[in-house]
């Protein structure tokens, strides 16, 4: 399926120098981005469908790096079902699993963990909820677990792993363990801060997070309870080689503590924006979009480097095909404007002032997945498809 959009007005191509297209138009085929250029240049008789973006602002689909997916397009923490189909009418084209911890009944041995998350990825490797990308299926570790259980479980496509809800005395114990996973090709998320269920510990510091040296600091602004300012400082400054990881569901004050630092320290490129839903916080459709707002409105992001946080970014830690726009990277695009209303002339803009940008399109692999979202006000400048079937229709 080729599709071509056209007419694009302002871009984000996700890349950290915060450049927008070299043109105003995007021709995909069968899943992939194969051509960015003029609008004047593209045939408009050749492509399946066609997108008049109409002037408004085109990024990278949003990439949510902590979502607690289960099985299915269901949370039992919150008993909601449709929720990962919900979250692409607010932009959110892919999500990272951040451990399938609230599985009801969760095995806690060696054997069953593994299973668990060899299960929960398989499950979603054809399963697409609204077209959404689920990257599912994370090793929750556990005390038992060596190079060969990592091993095995790469083998079989697994490739993440959350620390922090395991049965370890403390968080200094978990260091040979997440070793042992990085060795093996796991990317490992680490708990950060104040414990969010039972049974938890209580806290995980700073400390222990540059003795273990995890991949991704999990939400590093709270999840839901903060580091201090000081440890704040010190994982920015002397974790260098770990992602920061700042979620709807923490501590707004933190988050813009955490960006206004790696900012001064030019380490932004660590900046991940994500939601850390479902939990009790609840489920947040729009939880990418508000958490960008805010950090742009009230914190020291400019609107374009919250694009890059939650796309660009989070691609270049995890290794992901998708989160920029360009040649050969996977078509997953979302089309925003200013909403119907705001003050503000463009999605960007609407960042800027603190509204939320209306989604005018949502496409993944390619596909064109919605032109209406129920989730957000309508765009100042809605979307035309053209030489489309009406199947692919959501409303």
């Amino acid at each position: 399926m080729t599709l071509a959009l056209i007419n694009i007005g302002d871009s984000v191509v996700g890349n950290r120098d915060s450049a927008s297209l070299d043109g105003d138009a995007i021709v995909t085929d069968n899943g992939v981005i194969t051509w960015i250029g003029s609008t004047s240049d593209v045939d408009l008789e050749s492509h399946e469908h066609v997108v008049d973006v109409a002037g408004a602002t085109v990024l990278p689909g949003l990439i949510d790096s902590h979502v607690h997916s289960t099985f299915g397009d269901y949370t039992p923490r919150q008993n909601t079902i449709g929720f990962l189909e919900s979250y692409v009418h607010g932009g959110t084209t892919s999500v990272i699993s951040a451990s399938e911890v609230h599985v009801p009944g969760r095995p806690t041995d060696v054997a069953g963990v593994k299973a668990l998350a060899v299960a929960a990825n398989r499950c979603y490797q054809t399963y697409r909820p609204g077209g959404m990308r689920v990257h599912a299926g994370s090793v929750i570790l556990e005390p038992g677990l060596t190079d060969q259980d990592f091993r095995e479980v790469n083998d079989q496509g697994v490739w993440l792993a959350k620390a922090g809800f395991g049965a370890f005395e403390s968080p200094e114990a978990y260091a040979p363990v997440v070793a042992a996973a990085k060795r093996n090709g796991i990317k490992v998320m680490f708990h950060t801060g104040g414990g969010s269920i039972a049974g938890s510990l209580s806290k995980i510091t700073v400390d222990a997070l540059l003795e273990v040296r995890p991949n991704i600091s999990g939400h590093c602004n709270g999840g839901p309870t903060s580091l201090s300012r000081e440890e704040n400082r010190r994982l920015v400054v002397d974790g260098l080689d770990i992602a920061l990881q700042l979620v709807h569901a923490g501590n707004l004050r933190s988050a813009i503590h955490f960006a206004e630092l790696a900012l001064e320290h030019d380490q932004f490129h660590r900046i991940m924006i994500a939601t850390d839903t479902p939990t009790g916080t609840g489920v947040i459709p729009l939880g990418m979009l508000r958490q960008m707002a805010e950090m742009v409105s009230l914190g020291p992001l400019t609107a374009r480097q919250a694009v890059i946080a939650a796309t660009g970014n989070v691609a270049e830690v995890y290794e992901l095909n998708s989160g920029k726009l360009e040649v050969g990277r996977d078509a997953d695009l979302v089309v925003l404007d200013a909403p119907v209303g705001s003050q503000a002339d463009g999605a960007l803009e609407a960042l800027s002032i603190g509204d939320l940008p209306g989604v005018g399109c949502v496409i993944t692999d390619g596909v064109i997945r919605l032109t209406k979202s129920r989730n957000t006000p309508g765009p100042k400048r809605p979307v035309t498809v053209t030489h489309a079937a009406a199947e692919w229709m959501t409303v």
